[in-house]
């Protein structure tokens, strides 16, 4: 026979039916086309109160680098078969773009070395041609009549003078990556050559699905090439990307399967029917309706708030577990009489939790952000679940029959409990745990670092360290903006950072640069191709006639060079000879002309950024030191945030228990929360941002042990029992995170983990009958 449940029970169940059909709705409608799961790191990062420029410039470097790939291949027949693996790649459908070989027209490259002779040619020549012109002309008659004298886009009769030889030359020696006799790219190294491949992916570099296949096909590849003796290097965002989702998956996967099992194991061992399993009910719709939300607020959800979100489960079974555990004392079982004798202290605590979850919200971490939005809504429909789905699910007199043998045990604890704490001194004890506080505190170490966020697999950056060698590219997040008000300023701006970092280049702070002017040589220092060429007089010219080449054809070239005018930099870039540098040059913003300095291999960013100091029109851009700074500001944000929590939390809690009763309860938490931040300093583990949250949501979590006690329905051990069920299965979530891979998500678990441990132990001293509290 079923107990009967109230009309209002029987409103509320039919209630959350409709919102089931609704939500199912919502949940096809978000997942209708690909997955809107992502691992984009950028996304959850804090953005940084820059100006425009720099944000731009920000997008503009990430836009490329998130879809584009390289690939070296070592292979005895790498020559003979890297069209059909260039090939392959491209059939595949993830790749708009697969460069292997110069395929520009030779002809058309040619033409524009000719016509930007004036803008590229390097000092050095400039300074040779207008100082030693009769050793330049000798030199250039060897190179005319050298049979091995090597490859020239540009025939003799076009170029007398060799400049657009000296210009290639110029060019390549700011890469290493080569080409062959038939136009493939690649490196040299001491074990043979590497072929070069350059990929673009179809889609951005973090759109999810596609990342994994993209990095599907890099690893089929990959074992091929490696089947018939050869090696592959791969690296791009794509890669990082597709590893920091398949981590992502798997610590889903087994870490909130084992909370679950373990709450499933949990629940059936003491209630001992099957019945009970509905208990975990509320903990999958709150996980369901978690998701939903973010989604719906921020039109995707990352990767690192699923794996943040496993702790909701052991939090969100919390709700059934205490209106389970009243079936110890409050038999014959009434479901509704339960929910009401409960239902103060499963709303207390779910606003509690809550605020502490809000608090999140206001961080400037899109991430925490996140967790908030994702906990806040899971929270809530767990609770919604656990009054409108329970009552009605367990109905049964019999439904509840837990195991009896749990109930004594509590008993005698708290019976331990009180002999051994009628027998200590109060005094004492308070300041032997003062000094425990004290001194943990004194070790505590603060550590914030941008690389806590991610732990790339140690084969990929293997991989990337070694195409950087090979390459001689090895970019960093750091770079410098140079602006001015006309491209000659722009320009002289440029040069003068340029013999600045030479200096660092020697001195090793960096391996190198990228620079526009790398390509637009032409355009440093004096004398220009003009000045210089203007000096020259018909004795110059004699070599050319010893070799029996007629000076008219020189002397007529060097009119031509004479008359021929500069390129803008928008002209030079538009080639195809600036295609590698495009991307440094932003054009015309708030009526200055600017360009990007990459870098290349930075060791020591300090010297570097005291450049933009010293010269008017630069500034240094470093994105990772940064956010390492407001990591910084942000912890005393949390300290704040604790403080505001805890007062929202004090006066939730006074209108429901008055203020002596939000003041025992309320104490318990905060002192769990001290007595865990300073085992972190006994243990020797550092403090960290997500440390920092974590320790502000033992605060909200572990009043709620303190309120179940606080209340005492049906008894001191019931309640005891109850929060012990509650601490179990919320540490089995918080906990499984502390072996997370991710550092933040690590640090995160163990505060929670240790603030929910004395949360537990300090339960009993809230409640009212507790003389020694």
């Amino acid at each position: 026979m079923r107990s009967k449940p109230l009309a209002l029970e029987q409103r509320l169940f039919a209630a959350f039916i409709a919102l089931l059909v609704i939500l199912a709705g919502l949940s096809l409608w978000q997942w209708r086309a690909e997955s809107p799961v992502s691992a984009n790191l950028l996304q959850i990062l804090p953005h940084a109160d820059n100006n425009q420029l720099i944000e731009y410039a920000q997008q503009r470097t990430q836009a490329v680098l998130d879809q584009e790939l390289i690939v070296l291949i070592q292979h005895p027949q790498a020559s003979q078969r890297l069209s059909g693996w260039a090939k392959q790649l491209q059939d595949s459908g993830q790749f708009s773009h697969v460069e292997y070989q110069l395929s520009t027209n030779l002809k058309q490259l040619s033409q524009q070395l000719l016509a930007g002779r004036a803008s590229f040619v390097p000092l050095a020549v400039r300074e040779q041609l207008a100082q030693q012109p009769q050793q330049f002309f000798s030199e250039r008659i060897n190179e005319i009549f050298d049979p091995l004298g090597g490859f020239s886009l540009v025939s003799v009769q076009q170029d007398w003078l060799g400049l657009t030889g000296k210009i290639q030359h110029s060019l390549q020696s700011v890469s290493r990556v080569q080409s062959d006799a038939q136009g493939f790219l690649f490196v040299d190294s001491p074990t043979g050559d590497w072929y070069l491949l350059r990929l673009r992916s179809q889609q951005s570099g973090f759109a999810d699905a596609s990342v994994l296949k993209v990095a599907e096909q890099i690893q089929q590849l990959a074992q091929q090439i490696k089947q018939q003796g050869g090696q592959v290097l791969a690296s791009g965002g794509l890669l990082f990307s597709a590893q920091a989702q398949q981590q992502a998956g798997f610590e889903i996967q087994w870490l909130g399967g084992i909370s679950l099992l373990g709450s499933l194991l949990l629940i059936v061992w003491l209630f001992r029917r099957f019945n009970s399993l509905v208990a975990l009910l509320p903990a999958l719709f709150g996980l369901w309706v978690g998701v939903t939300a973010c989604i719906a607020v921020f039109g995707y959800i990352h990767a690192l708030t699923l794996v943040l979100g496993i702790s909701l489960i052991g939090v969100t079974i919390d709700f059934p577990m205490h209106y389970l555990s009243k079936g110890w004392v409050m038999q014959p079982w009434h479901s509704a009489k339960v929910l009401r004798a409960t239902l103060p202290g499963l709303t207390l605590g779910v606003l509690s939790n809550a605020i502490g979850y809000v608090a999140l919200a206001f961080t400037p971490f899109p991430a925490l952000s996140q967790v908030a939005v994702f906990s806040v809504a899971g929270l809530l429909a767990a609770y919604v679940c656990t009054i409108c789905c329970l009552p009605w699910l367990l109905a049964k007199p019999d439904a509840v029959q837990p195991w009896r043998l749990p109930l004594a045990w509590m008993q005698r604890l708290l019976t331990w409990h009180k002999a051994i704490f009628t027998r200590l001194n109060g005094y004492a004890l308070a300041f032997v745990l003062l000094i425990f506080v004290v001194v943990g505190f004194a070790q505590l170490q603060l550590h914030n670092d941008l690389r806590q966020w991610v732990v790339p697999a140690p084969e990929l950056l293997e991989q990337a360290q070694r195409i950087g060698q090979l390459t001689g590219q090895q970019p960093t997040s750091q770079f410098f903006l140079l602006q001015g008000a006309d491209e000659p300023q722009l320009i002289e701006r440029l040069s003068s950072l340029q013999q600045q970092l030479d200096q660092h280049v020697a001195q090793g702070d960096l391996s190198g640069y990228q620079s526009i002017t790398d390509l637009l040589a032409g355009l440093l220092g004096q004398p220009s191709l003009a000045h210089a060429l203007a000096v020259i007089n018909e004795q110059d010219l004699q070599p050319f006639a010893d070799a029996g080449i007629a000076t008219g054809l020189i002397e007529q070239e060097i009119q031509q060079l004479q008359a021929q005018q500069p390129l803008s930099i928008e002209q030079a870039l538009a080639s195809d000879l600036g295609e590698p540098w495009r991307m440094l040059w932003l054009g015309k913003q708030d009526n200055q002309y600017v360009a990007m300095v990459r870098l290349q291999g930075l060791r020591n960013s300090q010297a570097l950024a005291e450049l933009a100091q010293q010269q008017e029109g630069v500034i240094w851009v470093d994105r990772p030191a940064q956010l390492n700074q407001l990591f910084q500001h942000t912890q005393s944000y949390a300290l704040w945030s604790k403080v505001l929590a805890s007062v929202a939390i004090f006066i939730v809690l006074m209108v429901f228990l008055g203020w002596r009763g939000a003041l025992r309860t309320l104490s318990v938490s905060l002192f769990a929360a001290l007595l865990a931040a300073a085992s972190l300093g006994w243990l020797g583990l550092p403090v960290t941002l997500f440390s920092v949250f974590g320790l502000l949501l033992v605060t909200a979590i572990g009043v709620d042990y303190a309120i179940i006690m606080y209340e005492g329905v049906g008894g001191q051990a019931a309640s005891l029992l109850g929060a012990f069920l509650a601490a179990i299965t919320t540490w089995l979530s918080f906990g499984l995170l502390a072996l997370s891979s991710t550092p933040a998500v690590s640090s995160f678990g163990i505060a929670v983990s240790l603030g929910l441990v004395f949360s537990f132990l300090l339960a009993p001293w809230a409640s009212k009958g507790n003389p020694s509290a």
